[in-house]
């Protein structure tokens, strides 16, 4: 595997990674998400991530739906708080057609009317699916409160009463404002040559010139540690357990991955399992999940439980996150931790895919892709001390909580 930049003379940064794989992926990975929406348009990054589909000047929805289908490729996009992906993923040799693809739908979108209409309807599903999802809908509600206040404080999929005034403008404008080369990062992975692709992305993205405009991006207010119980019916509580954390450029952003995958990661092993699950049994599910942002980050932890396990829970949650921070880890566990997180990200590793939305957003938010290697690197440089500082975030002080139940 090898990695190559370049910059096209417009100020979009590019990156291929050299694989011996038959399957190729390219995308756009673009610096703007929910908190680059104005009041009265939330949902609007969410809403133009799906109706970019729509139509351009040169492609009906049809035929953009089986530009990448046809030779067994797919054409998909997520928008996040901060960001947004939009990619392919296709036979190798199919690179043009999907660079060339992707290039239309950034510059050429029109937002038709009739398309807008339909693809509101489905987002409006899509967003009630989801609040009757409590497990998920958990997530926004205790996010809207921990970020109280900011642009990040609301959720990704919007209001109903937002979405149904959207409009074709609204979107345009979007598009036009934030898909711009310098607030964009083009990534491929795959096995060309990275001459060829840096030449396609020239010959497809080259006539782009607008300038990002000014926006406005501020740090989240501390909020005071809250802990509500919402009442919705149901048999399981599902709650949330968490605090702000440093930003995604903090010296202690490695030791907060490893505490995260200490104390909930994938493994049955993990911290809060054993003692939640196997020791206990208060809870079906644990799972701790790490958000880093570019000027902030949140800590999780999921569990859904009994509601009469809920306080249960909580009590051992608050035990084990201040034991970590009160008492060094001894090394040799350590280094125990140190080899399972480095064994599953070289297990992800193996991914295309991975490798691929890692590229994008490696060179989007710090402008380069670290590999593998240089994050294991780091991850075994974390000494206990930064464990400990890392979970002085998690001190029962810091800590709120929200309960569905």
């Amino acid at each position: 595997m090898t990695i190559n930049y370049h910059t096209l003379s417009n100020g979009l940064r590019l990156v291929h990674v050299t694989t011996t794989s038959q399957v190729a992926w390219c995308g756009l990975a673009v610096n703007a998400g929910s908190r680059d929406e104005c009041d009265g348009h939330h949902g609007l990054a969410h809403f133009v991530e799906h109706t970019i589909f729509k139509g351009t000047v040169h492609r009906r929805a049809w035929h953009i739906l089986n530009r990448m289908e046809r030779v067994g490729g797919e054409l998909n996009a997520y928008t996040t708080k901060e960001g947004t992906m939009l990619y392919s993923v296709f036979p190798h040799q199919h690179l043009s057609r999907a660079i060339d693809l992707l290039a239309d739908l950034v510059q050429w979108s029109v937002f038709p009317q009739e398309e807008l209409d339909r693809e509101r309807d489905v987002v409006l599903e899509e967003a009630a699916s989801y609040r009757d999802t409590p497990s998920d809908a958990v997530y926004d509600d205790f996010e809207d409160l921990l970020l109280a206040g900011s642009e990040l404080g609301h959720n990704i999929l919007g209001k109903k009463e937002d979405l149904e005034n959207l409009t074709r403008e609204d979107c345009m404008r979007y598009l036009k404002t934030l898909y711009v080369p310098g607030n964009m990062a083009f990534f491929s992975v795959g096995p060309e040559r990275p001459e060829r692709v840096f030449r396609l992305a020239e010959k497809c993205f080259g006539g782009m010139s607008h300038a990002i405009a000014p926006r406005q991006r501020h740090v989240p207010q501390m909020v005071e540690p809250f802990h509500q119980t919402i009442k919705i019916g149901t048999h399981q509580a599902h709650t949330i357990v968490g605090a702000r954390v440093p930003d995604m450029n903090h010296p202690l952003r490695h030791a907060l991955m490893l505490l995260n995958n200490i104390l909930g990661g994938p493994g049955m092993n993990s911290l809060l399992n054993v003692e939640l699950r196997e020791r206990r049994g208060y809870v079906y599910t644990v799972e701790s999940t790490l958000t880093l942002l570019s000027d902030c980050g949140w800590m999780e932890i999921y569990l859904g439980c009994d509601p009469d396990d809920v306080r249960s829970s909580l009590h051992v949650i608050d035990r084990i996150t201040s034991r970590l921070s009160q008492d060094l880890l001894p090394e040799r566990r350590l280094e125990a931790y140190k080899k399972q997180y480095c064994g599953q990200l070289v297990v992800a590793a193996d991914s295309t895919e991975f490798m691929a939305m890692r590229a994008g957003r490696g060179l989007l938010y710090h402008g380069t892709v670290a590999t593998i290697d240089d994050t294991i690197a780091r991850i075994q440089a974390v000494t206990p001390s930064e464990i400990a500082q890392a979970a002085a975030y998690l001190k029962s002080d810091c800590l709120s909580s929200l309960t569905f139940q």
